[in-house]
């Protein structure tokens, strides 16, 4: 019998033109694009196991996957062999031996995401699919203060994606955190899990702040009314990255 090997492989891509991570009948997703890559290299069919979903326009620094198979293909022919086949939109950027009970989901510790504001104006046309623009004035000191009230374990259901369902809404947030370069501000948040939309919602929240429309010291409460009309609106997409996954 061949033996079945495990494989764990890191990409990046651009969510712009992908309808999202998880496979969708007649549509492109991240998912559907890898698995047949996978299957045409190693000649059989193939499920990947993923570190998490990404959303429509979400886009990956560093996603994480596992793959089983039984195809005797060196890593390094592996991952060029799929870069010669992905999508301009996809990159392979590692893959290596597994541990047999490696698990790229159920293994993973914290996940760590970006969202990136954009100050400056007129935007670049190369840029606006990567990034929110807003033209309005931030304060950055309430952003931070109020950024710093995820911090710890919270019920998060007033920053859940409608529709959802999930058998908590407690999640850990390890970090949260607003940072200021030039024009471009960047929110790093880092937990042990995420509730659908959570981080884009939080985003929306921390710019009513910005902007003077929600006080700081308001953060606490609407976390604590476990209702979604209480928070802010969702962010786009575009702006939305998963920048690290931990093991």
């Amino acid at each position: 019998m061949p033996i079945t090997r495990n494989i764990k492989i890191t990409l990046a891509y651009d969510g712009s033109a992908f309808f999202g991570w998880q496979i969708q009948p007649g549509q492109r997703t991240v998912q559907g694009t890898l698995e047949g890559c996978l299957s045409r290299i190693l000649g059989h069919r193939v499920s990947v196991i993923a570190a998490g979903r990404t959303d429509t326009g979400v886009h990956a620094l560093s996603q994480v996957i596992n793959v089983h198979t039984h195809t005797p293909i060196p890593t390094d022919r592996l991952l060029s062999a799929l870069n010669n086949m992905l999508p301009h939109d996809i990159t392979a950027l590692s893959a290596d031996t597994a541990a047999p009970e490696f698990h790229a989901r159920y293994m993973t510790q914290s996940k760590q995401y970006v969202y990136i504001i954009d100050t400056a104006g007129p935007i670049s046309p190369f840029l606006s699919r990567y990034v929110l623009h807003v033209e309005y004035k931030i304060d950055m000191c309430a952003m931070e203060k109020a950024a710093g009230y995820f911090v710890g374990e919270h019920d998060f259901t007033s920053f859940m994606g409608t529709g959802s369902c999930v058998k908590t809404t407690l999640r850990r947030v390890r970090a949260s955190e607003v940072i200021q370069k030039k024009s471009k501000i960047y929110y790093f948040i880092e937990g042990d899990g995420f509730l659908r939309h959570m981080v884009r919602n939080i985003v929306g929240t921390l710019l009513l702040v910005a902007r003077g429309k929600l006080d700081p010291d308001d953060i606490p409460q609407i976390i604590k009314n476990r209702d979604r009309s209480c928070a802010g609106p969702t962010a786009p997409a575009r702006g939305l990255y998963l920048f690290k996954v931990n093991y």
